[in-house]
């Protein structure tokens, strides 16, 4: 079985832009964790193409190089294999255009629906559809249309895309940007977490609980990494917030990460990345299970084994920064 792995940046994506460092760091993370994983698995070959600045990640490998359309690659390798891994950036809709790109192949693709992508890619739109099923979420308004009685220490984040790279905090109301295309959030005291989901037709499990560290100096956040497994799931809270965001969203598939603010009164959903993140890396030895197997597009009958009842995860840092 073929297995096509496209991940954004390394495979090509900004391949005439200069490569942005940290961007560049998870991507190589979770591409060589995935490639790992699969490796393990009977009867795969990991098919990859790379951004030619960068070191081949294996011998068969193709380089994208410079002046390159890195979609037509794609689309030919995409053709050519069985299975397909669209993995990039949610904003400016790239994720979306990606899977997309990958499903005119004809192969399975390890991906979220197009709908649900679209949905999740836009903080309004998610949080409307939150609002609607009563599942505890950040407020979030447009910077041109906030409520009267929002003040106090509040942050900003593009409509469009997730990640906490352009996340901005403001002591106030008045301090706040004259801009468009942002959205507001007040700033919820509590502890950052994502939560590592297996989405699957026959149900949705909880795999990891993790603790995400990020910096905030002077307004600006920055995501440095994150322990994947640091937060046990006691009274099931998370296990059930996981499952009523899938319930949602229709159309979540696969691995996918849930950001959440752990507050007093409970779980508070942040975002939705309906793909693998930076935690995914740390999976398999927080587990000591390969997450892998348990995905229907990678058995070659489509139809993996049933979920065991998995151990507590061990505690494992991934770093970024």
């Amino acid at each position: 079985m073929r297995v096509f792995i496209c991940e954004y940046v390394t495979s090509g994506g900004m391949r005439d832009k200069p490569l942005p460092e940290a961007a560049l760091a998870e991507g190589r993370l979770i591409r060589d964790a995935i490639v790992t994983d699969l490796q393990e698995l009977v009867g795969i070959n990991v098919v990859l193409a790379y951004d030619d600045r960068l070191p081949p990640p294996n011998e068969e490998a193709v380089p994208v190089r410079k002046g390159a359309d890195p979609w037509i690659t794609w689309s030919g390798l995409a053709q050519d294999a069985d299975v397909v891994w669209p993995i990039a950036p949610e904003a400016g809709g790239l994720l979306a255009r990606l899977a997309r790109l990958m499903r005119e192949g004809g192969a399975r693709t390890l991906a979220s629906s197009s709908e649900a992508i679209i949905l999740t890619s836009n903080r309004m739109a998610l949080a409307r559809r939150l609002a609607e099923y009563g599942i505890p979420h950040v407020p979030t308004y447009p910077i041109d249309a906030l409520p009267s009685g929002l003040d106090g220490d509040l942050v900003t984040r593009p409509e469009e895309g997730t990640g906490w790279s352009a996340a901005r905090a403001w002591p106030n109301r008045a301090a706040l940007p004259r801009s468009g295309g942002l959205v507001v959030q007040p700033f919820l005291n509590g502890n950052l977490a994502s939560l590592s989901v297996l989405v699957r037709p026959d149900g949705v499990t909880l795999l990891a609980a993790n603790r995400l560290s990020i910096s905030h100096l002077v307004g600006v956040f920055a995501f440095e990494g994150v322990q994947v497994g640091g937060i046990a799931d006691e009274d099931g809270r998370l296990a059930e917030t996981a499952r009523r965001v899938a319930e949602a969203i229709p159309g979540l598939s696969g691995i996918v990460c849930i950001d959440v603010i752990l507050t007093p009164e409970g779980p508070v959903v942040a975002e939705v990345n309906p793909r693998v993140t930076a935690s995914y890396a740390g999976l398999h030895a927080a587990l000591g299970v390969n997450p892998l197997a348990f995905v229907p597009e990678l058995i070659r009958e489509g139809v993996p084994p049933s979920m065991p009842r998995l151990p507590r995860p061990t505690p494992v840092e991934v770093k970024i920064r």
